[in-house]
């Protein structure tokens, strides 16, 4: 296609609201536009962008033995009520009624959905394991969204589920995904640092954040050395095998957020009183 019929707002100068060059460069180029706080429509040259990532997540996910389906961003809030956490997630959580007065919300994750889409269908434990996963548009009514698309209400979530026989065949589960996180990462270009995490409302008991290294952000990261210099798993992973070697080189390296690391030491130190 001619550059002259394609459609590609370009801005001299950014907006002064934005405060972060990824956000800068973004809106310079045409990629994305903002419509309200947190929100922003994909524009031609963004959108291609997009969807290269999201080939990039289906690939890897598909690589690591996860089936794709597709959920609705409406969901039913009977099913929050029933796993009791409808009132419990709080603010972010976006609540409407329609025309029939049915309680719904906007999606913020998936696993009610998913849980009851398994229900229904799967009966047996010879079923099992089974990995689902999504990638669909989520919304989290975020306090103070900013940083262009990195903190906004409004996002294009992949979210994985897997139903398994036990601990250990969910423990296998965890270990793929893991390794699928750093392979994404690595063929994004970018620099992923597993961090042992703060499960939230989602619950568990188990819980990584990959911290991207970059200029911009809100956390600094302590991390060893080995781990900040180790390079993704690659693609010639057997991934019916023993991945428990994989995940443990690069967890039993010392990495945690600003916050995790405090409230570590804070809790090794114990609570000090003047006197």
């Amino acid at each position: 296609m001619r550059l002259s019929r394609y459609f590609m707002p370009t801005l001299r100068e950014a907006p002064s609201d934005a405060q972060i060059v990824s956000h800068q460069l973004m809106l310079r180029a045409g990629m994305i536009r903002q419509e309200a706080a947190g929100i922003y429509a994909w524009l031609p040259l963004g959108l291609k962008v997009l969807k290269k990532i999201e080939q990039i997540v289906r690939e890897e996910m598909d690589r690591a033995g996860a089936v794709e389906l597709l959920m609705p961003t409406l969901q039913l809030a009977d099913l929050w009520r029933e796993s009791g956490r409808y009132d419990d997630y709080g603010e972010e959580m976006l609540r409407i009624k329609d025309r029939h007065d049915r309680d719904l919300l906007y999606g913020p994750t998936a696993e009610e959905v998913i849980t009851d889409i398994f229900r229904a269908y799967v009966k047996s434990y010879k079923d099992l394991p089974k990995n689902l996963y999504n990638i669909q548009w989520k919304f989290r009514d975020e306090r103070r969204p900013r940083f262009g698309v990195m903190r906004g209400r409004e996002f294009l979530m992949k979210d994985a589920y897997s139903f398994d026989i036990d601990e250990a065949a969910a423990r296998r589960a965890y270990n793929r995904m893991f390794l699928a996180y750093l392979n994404i990462y690595s063929r994004l270009g970018l620099q992923a640092i597993p961090v042992r995490a703060d499960t939230g409302p989602i619950g568990g008991d188990l819980s990584h954040e990959f911290i991207i290294l970059a200029e911009t952000g809100e956390s600094e990261v302590f991390a060893h050395r080995d781990l900040v210099e180790m390079g993704a798993p690659g693609p010639d992973i057997d991934w019916d095998g023993d991945l428990e070697p994989l995940v443990q080189q690069r967890t039993r390296l010392y990495a945690a957020s600003d916050e995790m690391h405090d409230a570590a030491r804070f809790e090794a130190e114990g609570p000090r009183t003047n006197a």
